[in-house]
């Protein structure tokens, strides 16, 4: 059989969807008058997302701003987005929502790997602050409070209920989703483009589409030309998926009896090494197939790399998936036959990651103290003292707590004493039982927020938090977890 003739222009097309050729992709989208229409994909529209509500008090404003400084995509719930945007600048998302509103937390706004819950009643002095906002400022000093707006009841049980509860339906366990096929993206085609053995001189032919709520990885694949591949390729991810503390990727796949190849870059180049793996479909059967980090070959073209280092998961920067004439270093696929071939996937997901807090809340110290039996109101801060003049502050606060223990999502209950403006990190107490008094600065509790995230030891953990009183300001508190025990 004669060799079909080589399709230069697709070839060309190839190498411009991927930017491989800068300046002629650039050129293009100039004549076409667009300078964007190949940018590089947000990883962070896909996973890696944290919801903050209240982000604009004293320490949810805090709390965006170091999620942000370690690199983490910051969502943020607000009322008034002239507002927010005032206050936390233009590098944040902002969603408009209020949690005493459930209808207002639709499932795109909740679709994060975490939310962080700074929501609080307006307590302000009796005949509001000073000019400077001394009274606030002081954060200890007794100035008589009143509530204004919004009851203890709507925001710090209901309206704490209303998130949890959102959160719930979409945050998952040990699983990231990466793509869900069956919730498809309206830009796939702006994400995934098909790397065939063009690229070599070849004819095959591949694409992928939405069919049936999966994506269908299909095409005709020919051994012409010497040729005998077909894939498809994702552009790279800006920033780069971080997976790390994972241990693989699970895909959700329908196929046809065929040998496959999914392949992680961690290179933005072109033409790097590519870290493999071949799976097997079931004809037309749902299969799970996971992939272990620990299993993933080093290829560059099919050949294996002896000394090539593990992959590097917190950098992974495009996937792929492959059927190919050839295995490795030579040796031919044992499932291969030319013609054409169709692969449904379903889902891609990072499975078996770290146990982490999904559901971060800053309640207060003293929420059991009214009515608890041997309690000397007169030696307790005022918001004990006051809790019924004020609503029930902490009765409700304690509620609200309650709704996130009984959620079966991951949290972390945070329990501030006093709070106070006073700048940096402090060197701080962990105690558990609800009995410390002192304060603490919205600085370090915005921080504990923060390190809670990454910690598995603060997963379902409830603890009070207050600054040494001869400590020096210290950023690592990182140890304090080790010692709480979980409220299970």
């Amino acid at each position: 059989m004669s060799n079909q003739k080589w399709d230069i222009g697709r070839f060309v097309q190839t190498l411009d969807y991927f930017e491989v050729i800068p300046f002629f992709s650039w050129l293009k989208r100039s004549l076409k008058g667009s300078t964007n229409d190949n940018k590089v994909i947000p990883a962070g529209d896909k996973m890696g997302v944290v919801l903050v509500a209240g982000a604009t008090g004293g320490v949810g404003k805090r709390v965006v701003q170091q999620l942000i400084e370690r690199g983490y995509q910051v969502r943020a719930l607000v009322r008034d987005t002239d507002k927010a945007q005032a206050i936390l600048g233009d590098n944040v998302e902002l969603v408009v929502g209020d949690i005493t509103k459930p209808e207002t937390l639709t499932p795109e706004m909740m679709a994060v790997q975490a939310v962080v819950c700074c929501t609080a009643v307006r307590v302000q002095p009796v005949g509001g602050d000073t000019p400077d906002r001394a009274k606030y400022n002081q954060g200890v000093k007794f100035y008589q409070p009143e509530i204004v707006g919004d009851t203890p009841e709507a925001v710090e049980y209901l309206g704490v209920n209303n998130l949890v509860e959102a959160a719930t339906k979409h945050l998952a366990t040990a699983n990231k989703i990466i793509f869900d096929f069956t919730n498809p993206d309206a830009d796939l085609k702006n994400i995934w483009g098909a790397v065939d053995d063009v690229v070599m001189g070849g004819v095959s032919q591949s694409d992928i589409n939405l069919v049936e709520d999966t994506a269908l990885f299909a095409g005709n694949v020919s051994t012409q030309n010497s040729g005998g591949f077909g894939s498809v390729r994702t552009r790279n991810f800006d920033p780069p998926f971080n997976l790390a503390g994972y241990e693989g990727v699970e895909l959700r796949v329908r196929g046809d009896g065929k040998r496959y190849k999914f392949l992680i870059r961690t290179e933005t180049k072109w033409d790097g090494i590519g870290y493999s793996y071949s799976f097997d479909t079931v004809s037309n059967s749902w299969i799970n197939v996971r992939i272990p980090f620990a299993e993933l070959i080093p290829v560059f073209r099919a050949k294996t790399l002896k000394d090539s280092p593990p992959i590097d998961t917190s950098k992974i920067c495009s996937f792929q998936l492959m059927l190919s004439k050839f295995e490795y270093d030579g040796e031919l696929n044992p499932k291969f036959s030319p013609g054409g071939f169709a692969l449904q996937v379903e889902s891609i997901k990072a499975y078996g990651g770290a146990t982490l807090p999904q559901f971060v809340l800053v309640s207060s110290a003293g929420v059991t103290r009214p009515g608890r039996p041997g309690i000397n109101l007169e030696e307790e801060p005022p918001a004990v003292r006051l809790n019924d003049q004020l609503g029930g502050l902490l009765t409700w606060k304690l509620r609200g707590e309650d709704s996130v223990r009984q959620s079966g999502v991951l949290y972390t209950i945070i329990r501030p004493c006093a709070l106070t403006e006073e700048p940096g990190v402090q060197a701080l107490i962990f105690e558990q039982g609800d009995n410390i008094k002192g304060k603490v600065s919205r600085d370090s509790i915005a921080s504990v927020c923060v390190q809670a995230l990454q910690q598995p030891k603060a997963c379902n953990v409830t603890f009070e938090v207050k600054a040494l009183e001869s400590g020096n300001d210290s950023a690592n508190n990182w140890h304090l977890f080790d010692d709480l025990k979980s409220d299970k």
